[in-house]
């Protein structure tokens, strides 16, 4: 859905104050690839599933338990967190699900009212008319 005229102004306004207030950074986010980003978010979580598993070896070596449970919970949440980012960076993540077919077992009910997002934006549509 495009911008109204109104909105395009403000958003032009919002980015130039943007660039006068820290042109380095703005040019930065202008310039990069979302990819990147989850590049970088990989490379993070692979640090951190290795510093994980350092602890665990650490906290095993030790014999110091919550150590080792600490090391474990590290590398789970570092590997979700990269599993998440290459999800994204590969274009798996989002409404992907939307896109095929309904999961074994559960039944979609879609009548007469269609999806769930398209009477949202029928809702919003009225309730913008109606002003």
């Amino acid at each position: 859905m495009p911008l109204s005229e109104h909105e395009q102004r403000l958003l032009d306004q919002i980015e130039q104050a943007l660039y006068a207030e820290d042109p380095k950074w703005a040019n930065t986010v202008r310039i990069s690839d979302p990819r990147s980003h989850y590049k970088r978010r990989l490379v993070k979580a692979t640090i951190g599933f290795v510093l994980g598993v350092v602890l665990l070896m650490v906290g095993v070596v030790i014999n110091l338990i919550p150590l080792g449970v600490g090391g474990f919970v590290v590398m789970l949440a570092a590997c979700l967190w990269g599993l998440s980012s290459w999800k994204r960076m590969n274009g798996f993540g989002g409404d992907s699900s939307a896109q095929g077919a309904p999961p074994q077992g559960k039944q979609v009910r879609r009548g007469n009212r269609g999806t769930f997002m398209e009477r949202m934006e029928e809702r919003w549509r009225r309730r913008h008319d109606e002003r």
